[in-house]
Protein backbone atom coordinates (compact mmCIF):
# COMPACT_ATOMS: atom_id res chain seq x y z
CA UNK A 1 0.00 0.00 0.00
CA UNK A 2 1.48 3.36 -1.04
CA UNK A 3 -1.06 5.60 0.67
CA UNK A 4 -3.52 5.10 3.49
CA UNK A 5 -5.75 7.88 4.84
CA UNK A 6 -8.08 7.21 7.74
CA UNK A 7 -10.65 9.49 9.42
CA UNK A 8 -8.93 12.58 8.02
CA UNK A 9 -10.26 16.03 8.90
CA UNK A 10 -8.85 19.23 7.42
CA UNK A 11 -9.49 22.94 7.87
CA UNK A 12 -8.40 26.17 6.20
CA UNK A 13 -8.10 29.42 8.14
CA UNK A 14 -9.74 27.78 11.15
CA UNK A 15 -12.80 26.79 9.11
CA UNK A 16 -13.60 23.08 8.99
CA UNK A 17 -13.74 21.78 5.42
CA UNK A 18 -13.68 17.99 5.35
CA UNK A 19 -13.98 15.26 7.97
CA UNK A 20 -13.95 11.49 8.04
CA UNK A 21 -12.10 11.11 4.73
CA UNK A 22 -10.76 7.59 4.15
CA UNK A 23 -8.92 6.28 1.10
CA UNK A 24 -6.15 3.93 0.08
CA UNK A 25 -3.90 3.66 -2.96
CA UNK A 26 -1.90 0.60 -3.92
CA UNK A 27 0.74 0.21 -6.61
CA UNK A 28 -0.69 0.87 -10.06
CA UNK A 29 -3.75 2.76 -8.81
CA UNK A 30 -4.93 6.31 -9.51
CA UNK A 31 -7.68 8.20 -7.69
CA UNK A 32 -9.29 11.46 -8.81
CA UNK A 33 -10.77 13.77 -6.17
CA UNK A 34 -13.92 15.59 -7.23
CA UNK A 35 -16.20 18.12 -5.59
CA UNK A 36 -17.36 21.73 -5.89
CA UNK A 37 -14.90 24.61 -5.67
CA UNK A 38 -13.94 25.38 -2.09
CA UNK A 39 -14.81 21.98 -0.69
CA UNK A 40 -11.19 21.36 0.34
CA UNK A 41 -9.50 19.34 -2.40
CA UNK A 42 -6.33 21.44 -2.29
CA UNK A 43 -6.29 21.47 1.50
CA UNK A 44 -6.64 17.69 1.59
CA UNK A 45 -3.77 17.20 -0.85
CA UNK A 46 -1.55 19.60 1.09
CA UNK A 47 -2.29 17.73 4.30
CA UNK A 48 -1.45 14.39 2.70
CA UNK A 49 1.77 15.91 1.34
CA UNK A 50 2.72 17.12 4.82
CA UNK A 51 2.61 20.79 3.82
CA UNK A 52 0.04 21.62 6.49
CA UNK A 53 -1.24 19.76 9.53
CA UNK A 54 -4.46 17.80 9.44
CA UNK A 55 -6.97 18.38 12.23
CA UNK A 56 -7.50 14.70 12.89
CA UNK A 57 -6.84 11.34 11.32
CA UNK A 58 -3.95 9.25 10.15
CA UNK A 59 -1.87 9.47 6.96
CA UNK A 60 0.58 6.76 5.93
CA UNK A 61 2.98 7.46 3.07
CA UNK A 62 5.79 5.44 1.48
CA UNK A 63 9.09 5.67 3.40
CA UNK A 64 10.53 7.99 0.74
CA UNK A 65 7.52 10.32 0.86
CA UNK A 66 5.58 11.66 -2.11
CA UNK A 67 6.04 14.07 -5.01
CA UNK A 68 3.61 17.00 -4.86
CA UNK A 69 2.66 19.27 -7.76
CA UNK A 70 0.47 22.22 -6.84
CA UNK A 71 -0.62 25.36 -8.64
CA UNK A 72 2.93 26.78 -8.69
CA UNK A 73 5.26 25.18 -11.22
CA UNK A 74 8.34 25.39 -8.97
CA UNK A 75 10.64 26.70 -11.70
CA UNK A 76 13.76 28.84 -11.58
CA UNK A 77 13.13 31.48 -14.21
CA UNK A 78 16.76 32.08 -15.24
CA UNK A 79 17.57 28.40 -15.69
CA UNK A 80 16.85 26.58 -18.92
CA UNK A 81 14.34 23.76 -19.19
CA UNK A 82 17.13 21.19 -18.98
CA UNK A 83 18.83 22.98 -16.09
CA UNK A 84 15.57 23.10 -14.13
CA UNK A 85 15.04 19.38 -14.53
CA UNK A 86 18.66 18.59 -13.71
CA UNK A 87 18.36 20.72 -10.56
CA UNK A 88 15.30 18.81 -9.35
CA UNK A 89 16.85 15.48 -10.26
CA UNK A 90 19.83 16.30 -8.04
CA UNK A 91 17.52 17.39 -5.22
CA UNK A 92 15.88 13.96 -5.29
CA UNK A 93 19.10 12.05 -5.81
CA UNK A 94 18.19 11.00 -9.34
CA UNK A 95 20.09 11.07 -12.62
CA UNK A 96 19.02 11.50 -16.23
CA UNK A 97 16.40 13.92 -17.55
CA UNK A 98 16.02 12.69 -21.14
CA UNK A 99 12.93 10.54 -20.44
CA UNK A 100 11.20 13.47 -18.72
CA UNK A 101 11.97 15.82 -21.60
CA UNK A 102 10.59 13.33 -24.09
CA UNK A 103 7.49 12.45 -22.06
CA UNK A 104 6.32 16.08 -21.88
CA UNK A 105 7.52 17.05 -25.40
CA UNK A 106 10.17 19.45 -24.10
CA UNK A 107 13.19 18.28 -26.09
CA UNK A 108 13.05 21.19 -28.54
CA UNK A 109 12.82 23.61 -25.59
CA UNK A 110 15.65 22.11 -23.52
CA UNK A 111 17.93 25.15 -23.91
CA UNK A 112 15.24 27.81 -23.48
CA UNK A 113 15.15 29.76 -20.18
CA UNK A 114 12.04 29.02 -18.17
CA UNK A 115 11.16 32.71 -18.08
CA UNK A 116 10.67 32.61 -21.87
CA UNK A 117 8.19 29.75 -21.86
CA UNK A 118 4.46 30.10 -22.42
CA UNK A 119 2.06 29.26 -19.58
CA UNK A 120 1.39 25.82 -21.08
CA UNK A 121 5.09 25.11 -21.59
CA UNK A 122 5.82 26.10 -17.99
CA UNK A 123 3.12 23.74 -16.80
CA UNK A 124 4.56 20.89 -18.87
CA UNK A 125 7.97 21.57 -17.38
CA UNK A 126 6.49 21.69 -13.89
CA UNK A 127 4.87 18.31 -14.47
CA UNK A 128 8.07 16.90 -15.98
CA UNK A 129 9.62 17.45 -12.53
CA UNK A 130 7.50 14.54 -11.28
CA UNK A 131 9.36 12.22 -13.64
CA UNK A 132 12.76 13.02 -12.12
CA UNK A 133 11.78 12.66 -8.45
CA UNK A 134 11.88 8.88 -8.28
CA UNK A 135 8.86 9.01 -5.96
CA UNK A 136 6.27 6.26 -6.32
CA UNK A 137 3.37 8.38 -5.03
CA UNK A 138 2.29 11.49 -6.93
CA UNK A 139 -0.04 14.10 -5.38
CA UNK A 140 -1.38 16.44 -8.07
CA UNK A 141 -3.57 19.52 -7.68
CA UNK A 142 -5.29 20.56 -10.95
CA UNK A 143 -2.28 19.35 -12.95
CA UNK A 144 -3.69 20.18 -16.38
CA UNK A 145 -4.31 23.92 -15.84
CA UNK A 146 -3.02 25.88 -18.89
CA UNK A 147 -2.59 22.70 -20.96
CA UNK A 148 -4.13 22.20 -24.40
CA UNK A 149 -5.72 18.89 -25.40
CA UNK A 150 -2.49 17.48 -26.83
CA UNK A 151 -0.58 18.28 -23.63
CA UNK A 152 -3.33 16.78 -21.47
CA UNK A 153 -2.91 13.59 -23.48
CA UNK A 154 0.87 13.70 -22.85
CA UNK A 155 0.26 14.08 -19.14
CA UNK A 156 -2.25 11.21 -19.10
CA UNK A 157 0.30 9.00 -20.87
CA UNK A 158 2.93 9.95 -18.29
CA UNK A 159 0.56 9.04 -15.45
CA UNK A 160 -0.33 5.74 -17.12
CA UNK A 161 3.36 4.91 -17.55
CA UNK A 162 3.97 5.78 -13.89
CA UNK A 163 1.16 3.45 -12.81
CA UNK A 164 2.57 0.73 -15.03
CA UNK A 165 5.86 0.94 -13.17
CA UNK A 166 4.13 0.39 -9.83
CA UNK A 167 3.49 4.01 -8.93
CA UNK A 168 0.26 5.61 -7.73
CA UNK A 169 -1.38 9.01 -8.19
CA UNK A 170 -3.88 11.05 -6.17
CA UNK A 171 -5.23 13.90 -8.29
CA UNK A 172 -7.69 16.76 -7.90
CA UNK A 173 -9.00 17.81 -11.30
CA UNK A 174 -12.17 18.85 -13.11
CA UNK A 175 -10.74 17.81 -16.48
CA UNK A 176 -11.34 14.45 -18.09
CA UNK A 177 -7.82 13.03 -18.34
CA UNK A 178 -8.81 10.04 -20.41
CA UNK A 179 -7.67 7.72 -17.62
CA UNK A 180 -10.50 5.22 -17.57
CA UNK A 181 -8.58 3.14 -15.05
CA UNK A 182 -8.64 5.94 -12.45
CA UNK A 183 -11.23 5.69 -9.69
CA UNK A 184 -13.16 8.80 -8.62
CA UNK A 185 -13.87 9.94 -5.06
CA UNK A 186 -16.58 12.58 -4.60
CA UNK A 187 -15.69 14.58 -1.50
CA UNK A 188 -19.17 16.04 -1.07
CA UNK A 189 -20.26 13.43 1.52
CA UNK A 190 -17.21 14.34 3.62
CA UNK A 191 -18.03 18.05 3.83
CA UNK A 192 -17.65 19.13 7.46
CA UNK A 193 -20.91 19.76 9.27
CA UNK A 194 -21.48 23.34 10.48
CA UNK A 195 -21.30 23.78 14.27
CA UNK A 196 -24.57 23.64 16.17
CA UNK A 197 -26.02 26.83 17.59
CA UNK A 198 -23.96 28.03 20.50
CA UNK A 199 -20.88 26.03 19.53
CA UNK A 200 -17.64 27.53 18.29
CA UNK A 201 -16.82 27.36 14.58
CA UNK A 202 -13.86 25.62 13.01
CA UNK A 203 -11.46 23.06 14.43
CA UNK A 204 -8.85 23.29 17.10
CA UNK A 205 -5.63 23.62 15.08
CA UNK A 206 -3.85 20.46 16.14
CA UNK A 207 -2.86 17.18 14.52
CA UNK A 208 -4.17 14.04 16.18
CA UNK A 209 -2.77 11.55 13.72
CA UNK A 210 0.73 10.61 12.71
CA UNK A 211 2.77 10.50 9.54
CA UNK A 212 4.49 7.20 8.98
Amino acid sequence: MLLSVEALAVARGGIALLEGVALTLAEGQALILRGPNGIGKTTLLRAVAGLQPAVAGEIRLPPEGAAYAGHADGLKAVLTVAENLAFWARIYGQEGIAPALAAMDLEALADRPAQNLSAGQKRRLGLARLLVTGRRLWLLDEPTVSLDAASVALFAAAVRSHLGRGGAALMATHIDLGLAEAAVLDLTPFRAKPPAAGEGGGFDARFDGAFA
